[in-house]
């Protein structure tokens, strides 16, 4: 398939310096639009990307301020760049680069649709506390959208970023993924899953920046918020949607 320009690729990354380069290179093999957000790394990953021969767009900031404001800072930098898509991937090697082609395939056959990598919940070296957090988010996704997902904690992900111009996201950290999916599928676009390969470092050499108390009370108070907001805006929004795209 022939490389698009209204497709970008967005990399997030936090003290990832052990992986972003490999990361960047492979994902070059697929994609040669690339925007790397440094969110306020405190090891050398700045002076990584100086050295490198390609040079991405890079978004740097000094005070890490969370996955999710890196990710609004690069979908508003990618629109204002003209991009219509974007595949978000982790820098910490966790994802394959080698299944972007599969996505963009996937898109072909569900244009404007959110292509949305799953997980295996059960593989080598995959925390337990991961396949929890999981299945916790994919029963609340479920209570506020009527939809079922099977990965509603993944980050490779291809967003259309046209519909999305106009969603201000209240959250800035792990939850900020939760947050959009269910937002989108009240707006009625279509969430399609993509099964994907994903790669678990052995304990000792794994690098997580997820805090289990702080960011699972996050994730518990946005879906608190999420599930009443579906009461009073969700639930009606998806039925018009449903009833006006009828008539």
């Amino acid at each position: 398939m022939p490389e698009r320009d209204d497709i970008c690729v967005i990399i997030p990354t936090y003290n990832n310096a052990s992986t972003l380069l490999r990361v960047i290179d492979e994902t070059l093999g697929y994609c040669n639009r690339m925007i790397v957000v440094n969110d306020g790394s405190t090891d050398n990953t700045v002076e990584l990307l100086k050295s490198m021969s390609y040079k991405p767009e890079i978004i740097s900031y000094n005070e890490n301020k969370g996955k999710g404001y890196a990710l609004k800072r690069a979908f508003s930098f990618a629109l204002a760049r003209g991009y219509r898509y974007a595949i978000t991937l982790d820098a910490d090697g966790q994802h394959y680069p080698s299944d972007i082609p599969r996505f963009l395939e996937a898109m072909e056959k569900h244009p404007g649709a959110v292509i949305l990598g799953s997980r295996l919940l059960k593989q080598e070296n995959m925390p337990g506390k991961n396949s929890f957090a999981n299945r916790f988010s994919n029963f609340w996704f479920t209570l506020q959208t009527f939809r079922r997902l099977p990965d509603t904690q993944t980050g490779f992900r291809l967003y259309p970023l046209y519909r999305m111009k106009k969603m201000r996201m209240y959250t800035t950290r792990y939850e900020t993924e939760l947050e959009i999916l269910v937002r989108l599928a009240w707006k009625r676009v279509p969430i399609v899953p993509l099964p994907i390969r994903v790669f678990y470092a052995p304990a000792g050499e794994r690098v997580t920046h997820f805090r289990k108390g702080k960011d699972f009370l996050r994730i518990s108070l946005l879906n608190t918020i999420l599930t009443l907001s579906a009461l009073l805006y969700g639930y009606p929004s998806m039925l018009f949607r449903s009833w006006f795209k009828r008539s």
